[in-house]
């Protein structure tokens, strides 16, 4: 064959290859029906308009995977029954025949399904079922190890994890609510999903990223789009916030508690930086003689505390960094720090002494890193007595000795002051603080006889009998002694007397004893210390001033006086005649004093 009968061989052959293809007179297939379910659901499969319900009676449906129908469910005579296979269990007829049901529907079942009668190939019936599945919602893991703005590549973010989903969700990563994209060296997003054994997809997301020191407070999450039969959903995930790293530019002192410091507060030195992680810190102390820094010891947390604070922790303070990244220096500004104090307060004198109807001054002092108030106040009361650092004491009175304090305090620094104690003392003799007194006790048992005891010099007190005896000062010239003696028939007939003696002279307090079987009334019960100073197991009761047998003498006394002085006043008015009486007034005068 020569070249041309070859040529035209080729083109022959190429038209009939083309008019093949297009298979002219055959009627080109519709788009499948769609079906739309959820997982978990029933997909009614309808066998389409074609199939009147009188064609009903002989239908095949196929389930075609990659092009290959498989015969699954026959219809014969209007009834239905099922291949072996996957879908054996799940297929059912509704709507007379005309509808197939399926039932359980997994991602495995999103494929086309086509129903067949008797009539030719082009009468068959396709139907797209596609399957959905909301993913659980997400899950964020962030880079707990943070990030350094000094990166040089976008490093990891956090990763979102949205599981059990179908199909794949979309994924979209936002920074403090706005959406992230692709950005070359900036923002990379990597994507990945898993298909479960139950078909559904898992999807996992990594967002890098390069990150400045403006982000560390940045909020990050993840939102997965999807889609429903009911239309498009989304689901977002919690934020979170990466730990960023970044070099401090800046670091200084802070001081705790904020305000005025005062000696005895508690005290708190820290340095803090606008870096992340903080450097390295120390706090040095400037020293008063030589003028150079010094290190002071911090807790394990860096702080510098004070506690108490004193005033000698007064002065200048200084705060260095080093980082360890850069392990670049950084100084703060140098801060100075005052603890206002108040001295301790001076009283003079120190020791004050005086005579009674005398006078006395007594002035006190103090320094302070403030302005100074004083006042002086009576111990025994607490009343002020005098504002200001003089108080005058005039016409001194036994009465007089005792406690008498000088407060001096900052007014402009709440709580700041101090106070001194002084006793006054009054030169006397002992003066007892009761004289005599009764005590009804029981034989043979203990007793805790008491007596107290003031004067200047301070005196000493001695007891009459034996026992146990303790001294206690209640201030510097007041003494308490304390004698512990059983109860013996002895001591009930002499009593217990204390004697209290100094330079000036003595006095004495004296205790009767009676047995309590000897009493006649009832008698006012009290402890057998006066003033209820110590515990005592007997009762006391106070002697009448005199006995009332006593009252009585004096007073027969006194009215026998008045009479006589009477008598003899009128006797005398008589004999001068001033009296004009006669013999009858006379006679009644000597009746009345015959009567």
């Amino acid at each position: 064959m020569g070249l041309s009968g070859l040529v035209c061989a080729f083109l022959l052959a190429a038209c009939c290859s083309r008019r093949a293809a297009g298979v002219p007179g055959e009627v080109e297939q519709p788009a499948p029906e769609l079906v739309e379910v959820e997982v978990g659901s029933t997909a009614l499969l309808k066998c389409g308009p074609s199939h009147s319900r009188g064609n009903v009676s002989h239908v095949d449906w196929f389930s075609v995977h990659k092009e290959k129908p498989t015969l699954i469910f026959r219809v014969r005579q209007g009834q239905g029954q099922s291949e072996p296979g996957d879908y054996q269990h799940r297929l059912s007829l509704q709507d007379r025949g005309t509808t197939l049901a399926l039932t359980h529907v997994t991602p495995h079942d999103e494929r086309v399904f086509l129903c067949q009668g008797k009539r030719p190939r082009s009468q068959e019936h396709r139907v797209q079922l596609r399957v959905y599945k909301a993913p659980e919602e997400p899950s964020i893991q962030v880079n707990a190890l943070g990030i350094s703005v000094n990166s040089k590549e976008p490093e990891e973010v956090a990763t979102c994890v949205g599981r059990n989903g179908y199909p794949i969700p979309q994924v979209i990563w936002y920074k403090n609510g706005q959406p992230l994209k692709e950005e070359k060296n900036r923002v990379h997003i990597q994507s990945s999903q898993i298909v479960e054994s139950s078909g559904l997809y898992t999807l996992q997301s990594v967002l890098k990223a390069q990150l400045v020191k403006e982000d560390k407070d940045a909020q990050f999450y993840c939102e997965l789009s999807y889609r429903l039969p009911s239309g498009n959903h989304m689901k977002e995930s919690r934020e979170v916030t990466v730990p960023v790293f970044y070099p401090a530019e800046k670091v200084w002192l802070e001081v705790e508690p904020v305000g005025l410091l005062k000696e005895g507060d508690r005290v708190e030195i820290r340095c803090l930086a606008d870096g992340n992680p903080p450097p390295h810190f120390s706090i040095s102390k400037q020293n008063h003689s030589t003028r150079e820094m010094e290190e002071e010891t911090t807790d394990d947390n860096g702080v510098l505390v004070l506690e108490p604070a004193r005033k000698e922790h007064s002065g200048l303070y200084e705060c260095q960094g080093l980082d360890l990244e850069t392990t670049a220096s950084l100084l703060s500004d140098q801060q100075e720090l005052l603890v206002n104090y108040v001295s301790a307060v001076r009283v003079s004198p120190a020791a004050p002494e005086s005579q009674e109807g005398s006078s006395l001054t007594l002035t006190c002092d103090a320094e302070s890193s403030q302005a100074l108030q004083f006042q002086w106040l009576r111990e025994k009361t607490g009343d002020v007595l005098e504002k200001g650092p003089v108080l005058q004491l005039h016409n001194l009175k036994r009465e007089s000795g005792g406690g008498y304090r000088c407060m001096a305090s900052a007014p402009s620094v709440p709580g700041l002051s101090r106070t001194q104690l002084v006793n006054v003392a009054i030169f006397g003799s002992p003066w007892m603080t009761i004289r005599e007194r009764k005590m009804w006790v029981k034989e043979n048992e203990v007793l805790n006889l008491s007596c107290e005891a003031s004067g200047h010099p301070r005196p000493a007190i001695s007891w009459n009998v034996a026992g146990t005896a303790s001294e206690q000062d209640q201030d510097p010239q007041t003494v308490l002694s304390t004698l512990t003696v059983p109860v013996t028939p002895e001591l009930l007939e002499t009593g217990a007397a204390c004697v209290a003696s100094n330079s000036l002279g003595k006095n004495r307090t004296v205790i009767f004893l009676e047995l309590a079987s000897n009493r006649t009334t009832g008698p006012s019960t009290s402890t057998a210390r006066p003033h209820g100073r110590a515990n005592s197991t007997s009762t006391e009761r106070k002697l009448p001033e005199p006995e009332s047998r006593g009252v009585a003498i004096v007073a027969v006394t006194v009215c026998v006086l008045v009479l006589a002085v009477l008598g003899a006043v009128l006797y005398f008015f008589y004999k001068k005649g001033k009296l004009p009486c006669g013999r009858s007034g006379k006679q009644e005068m000597e009746r009345n004093t015959s009567t």
